[in-house]
């Protein structure tokens, strides 16, 4: 293999520094036009509509994204297939984000006639703000650099950077405004590990029926171990005359009987058992059963109904087949 003379780390290093001076340089568009272009947002009834050519479509596409996900339905719609029929899409109602880091990307000048003549309010990203997208647009948000990370002055890099971090800025603030909350995150992220953090319950994975390991608190130990052995949760609740929660006996409390060496043949289980347990309901979030087994140390919960008798039971090997662990 060719050795390379290159100081790559170095070059990495100025592409960095470069885009780092781009994205603090966006302090100074933080004003008025900032302002105007959130609030416009937030007033809209409809959706938000991105639209950009090339880099900075792909851009808008990861910010439509990043709106739909917070609390702002948005979606992204290339301007050249606009031209061409997509534009429909477009309501009276809805918002417009036009962006093209030079503000004379023509595939998108050629589709403003149409979202002027319906009415639909223009929030213009550029980096020129003396530019024909940006003083054809109710609000121009600047998203200008200094210079772009490429050597040639050509790929768009820093400037793509400041896009997307100008976008995420309008996103978050209308997330704050709206009150955006972590189950409303939810709702829009039910599949893979963020779905199964915010929106799995107990009684979705929860053991229940015949599955649940309990004995009475009549029992010895030695039909509490066979119990547990049975189920294999680590655990078993016990119960009273009513079929209430009277305890619960773990490995861990097995680990210190023998330790006392108590005859686990004629032992009652009450005489061992613990008896103010951590316990949880059906309805609790698979994300706060995890929070309050961590912070209480234990590796196993009983979920108890209303009147106190056990309806599940479920421990971490069950949380991390679920994949909230």
């Amino acid at each position: 293999m060719k050795q390379v003379t290159q100081n790559f780390r170095q070059l990495g290093q100025q592409v960095l520094d470069i885009e780092k001076q781009a994205i603090e340089g966006l302090y100074e568009y933080l004003d008025d036009n900032f302002d105007a272009a959130c609030q416009t947002l937030f007033n809209c009834k409809g959706r938000v509509i991105v639209t950009g050519m090339g880099k900075s479509g792909h851009i808008g596409g990861k910010i439509a994204a990043t709106l739909a996900s917070t609390g702002t339905p948005s979606f992204f719609v290339h301007p050249g297939e606009a031209s061409h029929g997509d534009l429909g899409m477009v309501a009276a109602q809805d918002v417009v984000i036009a962006i093209s880091n030079s503000g004379e990307t023509s595939e998108v000048l050629n589709i403003l006639p149409v979202i002027k003549r319906l009415g639909v309010p223009l929030i213009a990203m550029t980096g020129k703000p003396e530019s024909t997208l940006a003083r054809l647009a109710d609000t121009h948000v600047c998203i200008a650099v200094a210079q772009e990370a490429c050597p040639l002055g050509l790929a768009p890099t820093a400037s793509t950077t400041a896009t997307l971090v100008m976008g995420d800025a309008l996103a978050v603030a209308l997330l704050n405004a709206r009150g955006f909350t972590a189950d409303d995150f939810a709702l829009s992220h039910p599949g893979g590990s963020l779905g199964k953090r915010l929106l799995l319950r107990l009684q979705d994975i929860m053991h229940t029926g015949e599955r649940i390991p309990l004995v009475s608190e009549s029992a010895i130990i030695r039909d509490a171990l066979l119990e547990m052995s049975r189920k294999g949760l680590g655990m078993t609740a016990i119960t009273d005359a009513q079929g209430r929660l009277a305890g619960i006996f773990t490995d861990g409390d097995l680990r210190r009987i023998l330790d006392n060496q108590v005859d686990v043949h004629t032992t009652s289980i009450a005489d061992v058992m613990t008896r103010s347990c951590t316990t949880a309901n059906a309805d609790m979030l698979a994300a706060e059963a995890l929070k309050l087994m961590q912070d209480r140390k234990i590796n196993g919960l009983i979920i108890t109904d209303q009147e106190g008798r056990p309806c599940g039971a479920m421990n971490m090997h069950d949380l991390l087949q679920a994949g909230v662990l």
